[in-house]
């Protein structure tokens, strides 16, 4: 027990200093949490600094810190917010969550640590920093789709920290490493997690509204206050991080729909303990295990920065939201934060890891934060250099692919058709399961079944681990083949409802698009499905087999890929023909509308180039005088210039050194949301170029 004198000798000397470092952090216009970082290097035992602050203390308090602080980002989660981020957002947060874990995994195996730290590791650089994104949107005033976009992914990258944490208390308090023992702590974790949701669904929603009705601010308060505690207690007890419980407890508050009422009483307390953590956090820091971790932190550190960039616009690209926002979105998540500094201490904590990884998370956590205002700041012109160098026919496919997703948003719903894809989405990720389950328990238990079959067949040890490791490659090659068929066939179904084809017998000009479409929708599947399976089978597999089969099954279908975008290219160049003969006939017509009655017809006859619409360049349009490339037009919006329609004259696909003259008629095609961007742009000169980060 420590008495009231350390107690608050150790919080006079953390607030304290703390307070000086923030505000010298603010003043230097680097996020503050940095500052508390600083402040814990400085009243650490590490330092020869006379302002120690008693470690044990410390430490106990920030347990508070942690509490409180998974408790608002609980408030900040719901159940509604999870719908409402929608498959955009899921998606992208996935494949970045699954690269990243797999990443830190390798990176830690090839340094020496041991397979419990290197799944450590994956997870500490797997989540972004929620904290430092939303203080950085703030002061460079982002707002709009990006912002959306990113808020959405740390939802779900929140959601997905808190079952890896669960998962890692799992795996690190088990009695051993078997299959038995595995399946055993995961159904343990999925019994607590299933029966506190649902017993606190029932009672925790009710009880807070039956509070707020009160309207005494102090009861609500307490009153929250102790659902956060005693749920993080409940999730202790089970022999879970209390973390966990918080962050529960957090997200049972926000179900009553009274989030906001108890975000901001819970506030000012939870910002004092978050602010002893992160001093508890600096206090950990151990400059000579820095130096000596040196290589580590500078490759985490890379891999941090290039690994978040290329998932996140990998994710978000494949999900429709263009080049521009996905490039931006990229930018803006790569870094980690307060989670990482959890799962660090959580490790520390089980003593799944050694005293090493926890300095090096937070050099790794401070770069990458210093970096992120910058890399946000450079997003909008590294988005358009990236647009620039694309080839054309990725360039075409970029533009067009938004279209379609579109599309496939606003089909009409089908009975039929969602039946189907409910069904092959089922069969998906039994196979998913399935190989997982064979890869793990063929690791668990292949020297225990080689040593049985030694013994009853005197085959001899050796031999009878490669035969298992032969059986298994045979085994799994029916799963891999039908994990790809069942994205063939998904990827058709879903293809069909955004570009049906004709039924009358004539030539299907939609073909193309189809294909395309269908290839892509192939590549999504494959990575959702794929990556997740090797994280999670990485750590149990010898050899670099894993992703060697999913690297080849993307370079093939790669190769599909390229050939389908290629053929869209030349479709969309006869389609540029159509479309110049269209806005030709009724270059002369007085009717009011002709242009875009002549476009509803070209929509109809080539349905996979979107919607073209028309815009006339007038007198007054900033484009006018400028080229493509000067105006960068796809770049800003994402609509790209199908055709130019000039008095007698005709330009189809248009390069970039065309120049715009008052009177062209533009044929404009993308998302709606796209060639709304581009219309203000070329009509009234704002939009995109007033503010780049929308």
């Amino acid at each position: 027990m420590h008495g009231a004198h350390e107690v608050l000798q150790a919080i006079a000397i953390v607030l304290c200093v703390a307070a000086v470092t923030t505000v010298l952090f603010q003043r230097l216009r680097q996020p503050v949490v940095l500052g508390y970082i600083l402040a814990g290097l400085v009243v650490g035992p590490y330092l020869p600094i006379p302002l120690v602050a008693d470690p044990e203390v410390v430490t106990t308090l920030s347990e508070l810190g942690v509490i409180l602080l998974m408790f608002s980002l609980g408030l900040e989660f719901s159940l509604r917010k999870l719908f409402s981020v929608g498959f955009t957002a899921g998606v992208t947060a996935v494949i970045q969550c699954t690269i990243m874990v797999w990443l830190g995994f390798v990176v830690g195996r090839a340094f020496g640590w041991t397979s419990l730290e290197s799944i450590f590791t994956g997870a500490i650089i797997a989540i972004s920093s929620t904290t430092i994104i939303a203080k950085a949107f703030d002061e460079q005033g982002i707002r709009g789709k990006l912002r959306e976009l990113v808020v959405g992914v740390l939802i779900v990258e929140d959601l997905i920290a808190v079952v890896l944490m669960a998962t890692l208390t799992a795996v690190s308090s088990g009695a051993g490493l078997s299959l038995g023992e595995l399946s055993l702590t995961t159904g343990r974790l999925v019994a607590f997690l299933v029966g506190l949701v649902v017993v606190g669904l029932f009672t925790i929603p009710r009880a807070m509204r039956a509070v707020v009705r009160l309207n005494r601010p102090e009861t609500t308060l307490v009153a929250s206050m102790g659902i956060c505690f005693a749920v993080a207690l409940l999730a202790q007890a089970f022999g879970y991080s209390v973390a966990l419980g918080a962050f529960l407890a957090g997200s049972l508050v926000a179900e009553s729909g009274e989030e906001k009422v108890v975000e901001h009483l819970v506030q000012p307390v939870r910002d004092m303990f978050a602010a002893i953590f992160f001093v508890s956090v600096g206090m950990l820091i151990n400059p000579a295990l820095i130096a000596e971790h040196w290589a580590a932190i500078a490759v985490l550190t890379l891999v941090v920065l290039l690994g978040k960039i290329l998932g996140v616009t990998l994710g978000a690209f494949l999900t429709g939201n263009g080049t521009r926002t996905s490039v931006q979105a990229g930018m803006s998540l790569a870094q980690i934060g307060e989670f990482s500094f959890i799962i660090a201490g959580l490790g520390l904590s089980l003593k799944a890891t050694g005293n090493f990884l926890y300095p090096v998370a937070v050099a790794v956590s401070a770069i990458s934060t210093l970096t992120t205002p910058m890399l946000i700041k450079a997003s909008g012109p590294v988005a358009a250099y990236v647009d620039r160098k694309l080839p054309k026919p990725l360039q075409t496919f970029a533009t067009l692919y938004g279209t379609w997703l579109e599309r496939l948003r606003e089909a009409p719903r089908s009975q039929t058709r969602g039946a189907e894809v409910r069904r092959l989405v089922r069969l998906l990720l039994l196979d998913a399961a399935l190989l997982t389950g064979l890869a793990i328990g063929t690791s668990l238990e292949t020297r225990a079944v080689a040593r049985f079959i030694d013994a009853r067949t005197g085959l001899g040890q050796g031999l009878a681990e490669h035969l298992i490791l032969a059986g298994f490659a045979v085994l799994s090659v029916p799963f891999l083949v039908g994990v790809v068929t069942l994205a063939r066939r998904l990827g058709a179904v879903l293809a069909e409802a955004a570009l049906p084809p004709r039924t009358d017998g004539k030539v299907d000009l939609a073909a193309a698009p189809r294909r395309l479409l269908t290839v892509t929708l192939q590549v999504v599947t494959v990575l959702l499905v794929g990556i997740p399976v090797v994280a999670i089978t990485q750590p149990f597999l010898r050899g670099p087999a894993g992703p060697l089969i999913i690297l080849v099954l993307l370079v093939t279908l790669g190769i599909a890929f390229w050939r389908g975008a290629t053929n869209l290219h030349g479709h969309v160049r006869a389609g540029a023909q159509v479309i110049v003969a269209a806005l030709a006939s009724q270059s002369h017509s007085r009717e009011p509308g002709a242009e875009e009655h002549a476009l509803e017809d070209v929509q109809k006859l080539l349905p996979g180039l979107g919607e073209p619409v028309p815009v006339r360049l007038e007198d007054s349009s900033p484009a006018v005088g400028q080229t493509l490339a000067q105006l960068n037009l796809r770049g800003l919006t994402g609509a790209t210039v199908l055709a130019i329609q000039r008095g007698e004259e005709s330009v189809s696909v248009p390069t970039a050194q065309e120049v715009l003259r008052s009177g062209d008629v533009l044929a404009l095609t993308g998302t709606h949301e796209a060639v709304t961007a581009a219309r203000g742009l070329l009509e009234r000169g704002g939009g995109p170029t007033a503010s780049p980060h929308t």
